[in-house]
């Protein structure tokens, strides 16, 4: 019988055990329910915290999922984050079972929340996929945590005075719509450093590497008020590789075949001439295309320059030419001027071929040329198949200095040119900048949150 009886002890005392849980989960449901309630009987979502009274500090910090895609023509970035805002209200602080309150989207709508907006966003949207992506806590002293992920395309100005050596400085700037400074201060979370932060992982730009960001404050005035405004600068350095083999190499190619006519001999007239013409029409083409992927910019570009003396190496080349077959010319006729308009083309024409004839004919008779002869017109003769007069042949010595300075000074050229836009910190402005506002910020914020008014600092 006490074996029995043991046994059913045994048996009710187990099955309660397995049965408590239950109860306990439904009690602390219970309870968290009555905790809302209270929190919310007398609530007015209307009313900041601390309204008529001291600042509403709302700390933020940023984290970055995926950055990009750039664009340079629209002049704007792209970027997927999680926007984190914690403040303290306490009006919602409790005592319970548990230390903090994990609650859905509905809630967010019962209680007050920051009107912070994006001052320089053309386009934000916030995920509702498959429910809206927002997480709100509150902490037992009041303490409010409230995430959301967003997307956001904000306008980045560019300055492509170095491009495509530059780097940029995108700013992303965030505040209160409608509460002022004195209302509303926004700070840094996780302090001007680590609040910010941008896995190497999720960075996959294509044109750009993102080297770092730097974080800062700024006052902005208006008719209504000063507002407190956050600034996250990402600092992007554009990649070179893309404009390296699409642009720079091919016209480094081009001007080094321009150069290869000063070998040929100047009697081939059309082979020097179609080079010429056609580098220079290669270098046309090739300067519209690099223009097509850049914003229709005032000023010149670092590739801007490089072309526009690419263009004036092929020209020269076209022009030396030019020089080589006019003293050329003047070598061949010593007596006659070039300039002379007295005899027509025509008849200059018709009187060759008859003494060509002559002297065919007088070469089958005699054997022999007479050495008195007038010299043969030098544009009759270049590229045809009579015989070469000797002033013609050999080597010009203005293709000889061509052979030697031109691509001395095109090899001078790039080293200099290379020299001065590797060298050049593009965003050392930007950075300057930086400085001025973070020292403003610390000012701003000392003289508004003297140590009585500052809110407790949380986790």
């Amino acid at each position: 019988i006490v074996s029995n009886f043991n046994c059913f002890i045994f048996y009710f005392g187990f099955k309660g055990n397995q049965e408590n849980p239950l109860g306990n989960e439904k009690i602390n449901s219970d309870n968290i329910t009555r905790i809302l309630d209270r929190l919310l009987d007398g609530y007015d979502n209307r009313l900041r915290p601390g309204s008529g009274g001291g600042v509403t500090e709302v700390k933020t910090d940023i984290f970055v999922t995926s950055f990009g895609p750039v664009s340079d023509v629209e002049m704007e970035f792209t970027m997927d984050m999680f926007f984190r805002q914690m403040w303290v209200d306490e009006r919602l602080k409790f005592e319970g079972p548990t230390e903090i309150l994990r609650l859905n989207n509905r809630m967010v709508d019962k209680i007050w929340t920051p009107d912070t907006f994006f001052r320089n966003s053309k386009k934000s949207i916030s995920h509702n996929t498959t429910s809206p992506n927002k997480l709100f806590r509150i902490m037992q002293n009041g303490t409010v945590l409230y995430t959301m992920r967003l997307t956001i395309s904000a306008e980045c100005p560019m300055r492509l005075m170095d491009f495509p050596m530059d780097g940029h400085a995108c700013p992303l700037r965030f505040g209160s719509y409608a509460y002022t400074s004195s209302e509303i201060m926004f700070t840094w979370r996780k302090g001007p450093i680590a609040s910010v932060e941008c896995p190497t992982e999720s960075m996959s730009l294509l044109q750009y590497d993102l080297v770092g960001q730097t974080l800062s404050t700024e006052l902005f005035k208006s008719n209504t008020g000063h507002y407190s405004v956050k600034v996250v600068h990402f600092h992007l350095q554009r990649k070179l590789g893309y404009y390296l083999i699409q642009t720079y190499i091919p016209l480094i190619m081009v001007v080094v075949l321009s150069q290869v006519s000063f070998w040929i001999n100047k009697e081939s007239v059309p082979a020097r001439t179609v080079a010429g013409i056609t580098t220079v029409l290669t270098m046309t083409t090739l300067s519209i295309s690099a223009r097509e992927s850049l914003p229709k910019v005032a000023y010149a570009t670092a590739m801007d320059w490089f072309i526009a003396v690419c263009f004036a190496f092929v020209a020269s080349a076209l022009v030396e030419f030019a020089a080589v077959n006019y003293f050329a010319t003047l070598q061949a006729n010593p007596h006659h001027t070039l300039n002379s308009n007295s005899c027509c083309c025509s008849a200059l024409i018709s009187s060759y071929m008859l003494y060509a004839n002559t002297v065919s004919h007088h070469s089958v008779l005699l054997g022999s040329v007479s050495r008195d002869a007038p010299p043969v017109p030098i544009f009759l003769q270049q590229g045809s198949a009579f015989p070469q007069i000797p002033q013609l042949a050999g080597t010009s010595p203005i293709d000889a200095y061509a052979r030697i300075l031109f691509p001395l000074a095109f090899a001078l050229f790039n080293l200099v040119y290379w020299y001065i836009y590797l060298a050049k910190d593009s965003m050392e402005s930007a950075r300057y900048t930086n400085h001025i506002q973070l020292s403003c910020y610390i000012y701003l914020y000392i003289r508004l949150f003297p140590p009585c008014h500052r809110a407790p600092e949380t986790g």
